[in-house]
């Protein structure tokens, strides 16, 4: 499985939306309406399944399922 679709699961679980709009294209907030609760969950999934690290700093610039996968592309 690779990186997106590892992601794109966790997103689907996280925000219980339909996996048909999770494309690296879309926006956390407005294509997959998560708030704010729901990014601080959908981060710490993404630590756990990869088993690394998001500073808050790095996580309030991701703005789009590309950002989160770019970021575990290069750090974990």
């Amino acid at each position: 499985m690779n990186t997106f679709e590892k992601v794109k699961d966790i997103i689907v679980d996280s925000l219980s939306c339909d996996e048909n709009d999770v494309t690296l294209e879309a926006s956390l907030t407005d294509d997959l309406e998560a708030d704010s609760l729901d990014a601080v969950e959908l981060i710490m999934a993404v630590e756990d399944a990869f088993d690394i690290e998001i500073s808050d700093e790095k996580a309030s610039a991701m703005k789009t399922v590309k950002d989160i996968v770019d970021y575990v592309e290069a750090n974990a």
